[in-house]
């Protein structure tokens, strides 16, 4: 089975990821975040556009009490070009990983080292706050539709970690896998992974993807280690 390439996962990443809401402006779709992160307030062009209709995308960011913000995928050259003209950097590069869901289950996770879990417990919650990802984000994951669960990773008889993945059709896609620090390097993500592919699994999913910023050089050597390939590529463009 070959994995899915990065223009099949983009649609992936917003259903498992979900803003508030989402509409068009013209040629492009504005996405209302509520402070849940970039990913789900960028906008992204959906149709020809033009130098004279960023205007009406920075109104709308605007009208929503958000900076102006663009997602630029793979393709997306002449947006790249037309922001970096109008004064936009570039925010965050980040590579887009994905896996065959039979490759991380092929042997079990140890036992209670890593568990679904939804709602999220209390635990769960204060992991990912002490990793920044709070109230916000957790209403980002309340709101997504298709399947889902959390993820409690634990070592040394103590929680460790917090995770997020959900599935859309074949694809599952983890999100804000967060470990304690002091419990880093020990083989907790890898028994999240695992334990999200199991999930998967469970799900009919056949691949199971991420995306994570390139400047991450720890998560990134994690993911490769497993045997993930990098499909797709995006970064954003911020006023």
């Amino acid at each position: 089975m070959s994995l899915p390439e990065g223009s099949a996962i983009y649609p992936v990443t917003e259903a498992t990821w979900a803003p508030a809401r989402a509409f068009r402006v013209g040629p492009w779709m504005i996405r209302d975040g509520q402070g849940g992160g970039s990913r789900v307030s960028a906008a992204t062009a959906v149709d020809v556009f033009s130098d004279a209709d960023l205007p009406a995308a920075e109104a709308a960011m605007a009208d929503l009490g958000q900076q102006a913000l663009f997602m630029i995928r793979d393709g997306d050259d002449a947006l790249d070009t037309l922001l970096e003209a109008n004064g936009y950097a570039v925010k965050d590069p980040v590579a887009l990983y994905a896996v065959e869901v039979a490759d991380l289950t092929t042997e079990p996770v140890p036992p209670v080292s890593a568990m679904p879990a939804w709602p999220p417990l209390a635990i769960m919650a204060e992991i990912w706050a002490e990793g920044g990802i709070g109230p916000a984000r957790l209403a980002v994951m309340e709101r997504v539709k298709c399947p889902k669960t959390g993820l409690l990773g634990r070592i040394q008889d103590q929680p460790a970690a917090s995770g997020f993945v959900a599935c859309d059709g074949k694809v599952a896609m983890i999100h804000a896998l967060e470990v304690v620090p002091a419990l880093r390097r020990l083989g907790v993500a890898r028994n999240m992974m695992r334990a999200a592919a199991f999930w998967a699994q469970n799900q009919g999913a056949t691949t199971l993807a991420l995306a994570v910023t390139r400047s991450n050089v720890s998560a990134n050597a994690l993911y490769s280690s497993l045997g993930m390939k990098v499909v797709g590529y995006y970064h954003y463009r911020i006023k």
